[in-house]
């Protein structure tokens, strides 16, 4: 199948990742979440993980709104970092409480030195970059999930993680990767015009947003051992 449509930007910028991408969006992590043979431990190791990355990812989206320009960007950011606290860290929750993780125990988790490497990458980029360097840090994960979700969502051939797939192949979360791209687009024209696929500042972007991409790969690969 083809890949969703999220934006000009990510278009450009999941081509130039190269390899990469597709070793991060076809990770045998991500197969076994579609036909259900990742071992379950394997999962809730990767959703505590994963809780504690969504930590920092929103607090990153909340600094997206301290680097914005405009009151668009600044809304865009803040829809997102709704989005991951309200709604995405609840999958976590709830999916960990069936299985007699509490709250309390998620935000304990020790974290990996794999998530501790990704986290900190991206907070960097946006601490000592423009908005342009923290979206391009950013976007892997965001895009990265809402086309592992489209692809699973047709591809499943076992329901024993439908509860994750449906929540990034589902509507609202498509909704949230659209208007990110969006975002994108907008924030690269504003800054380096309406040919930023041009502008120097492009591919040294594009090198972020690959590096970022090989981050998730690891991730991946940190949640096959617990």
């Amino acid at each position: 199948m083809s890949a969703p449509s999220y934006g000009r930007a990510f278009a450009l910028m999941r081509e130039a990742a190269g390899e990469a991408w597709g070793a991060y969006t076809r990770h045998a992590f991500v197969e076994g979440l579609r036909d259900g043979s990742l071992p379950r431990d394997a999962f809730l190791h990767y959703l505590r993980q994963d809780y504690v990355f969504l930590i920092h990812f929103s607090r990153a989206w909340a600094l997206a709104v301290v680097k914005s320009e405009t009151h668009a960007e600044m809304l865009a950011a803040v829809a997102t970092v709704n989005a991951l606290v309200a709604e995405e860290m609840q999958l976590h929750v709830g999916i960990c409480a069936a299985a007699g993780i509490s709250q309390e125990e998620l935000f304990a988790t020790d974290e990996r030195s794999e998530n501790l490497a990704y986290t900190r990458f991206v907070l960097e980029a946006g601490y000592s970059g423009d908005l342009l360097d923290l979206l391009a840090a950013l976007a892997p994960c965001v895009m990265g999930y809402g086309e592992i979700g489209t692809r699973l969502t047709s591809e499943r051939t076992s329901d024993v993680y439908a509860d994750w797939i449906n929540t990034y192949g589902g509507e609202g979360y498509q909704g949230d990767c659209a208007a990110v791209g969006q975002l994108l687009d907008n924030a690269l024209e504003r800054r380096l015009g309406k040919d930023f696929e041009n502008s120097p500042r492009f591919a040294t972007l594009c090198d972020k947003f690959r590096k970022a991409t090989e981050l998730e790969v690891n991730f991946w690969q940190m949640g096959l051992t617990p």
